[in-house]
């Protein structure tokens, strides 16, 4: 395997991911910020929530960029499908187990059976991510696509 693709193009990846969650969410599409999620896991404070939750998304981006290049190496190509088709499974894993299992490991989350306390800061994702709203599992699943179709593309025959 290629280290130095998996590292320039998973961050490449990552970042069209991040861009377009951003982006949907600035225009309302959905209420889901993954960097404040992922960075009050870590501090209280909402600012630098979101700067250490991008780092971490950005790790996070990463392991899974190797995770796809493996896939990869193991089917023996690929492509843009390949990888939107590996994007739709990642989205659909995200959206039905993890989040749903969110609260029970994120420290300021509220959950669906003991509401909130004092230390919670966020709500509960729920099921799909539909807490977040209504378009929340299209736009993190188009995200994922895009995410898996770019890694597909660039990490295809040399």
């Amino acid at each position: 395997m290629d280290w130095a693709r998996w590292a320039v193009f998973g961050l490449m990846a990552t970042g069209a991911l991040t861009a377009a969650m951003i982006v949907a969410q600035m225009a309302g599409l959905t209420r889901m910020d993954l960097p404040l999620l992922l960075g009050t896991m870590v501090t209280p404070d909402p600012d630098r929530a979101r700067v250490l939750g991008f780092f971490l998304h950005l790790a996070a981006g990463q392991c899974f960029a190797l995770g796809y290049a493996a896939a990869f190496a193991l089917l023996g190509a690929s492509s843009w499908w390949a990888g939107a088709l590996l994007g739709a499974l990642h989205a659909s894993v995200a959206l039905t187990v993890v989040l749903p299992l969110l609260p029970g490991a994120h420290p300021r989350m509220a959950t669906a059976r003991s509401g909130p306390s004092t230390r919670a800061v966020l709500e509960p994702p729920g099921l799909l991510g539909l807490n977040y709203g209504i378009q929340t599992p299209v736009v993190t699943a188009v995200a994922h696509v895009l995410y898996g179709a770019v890694l597909g593309l660039l990490l295809g025959p040399q």
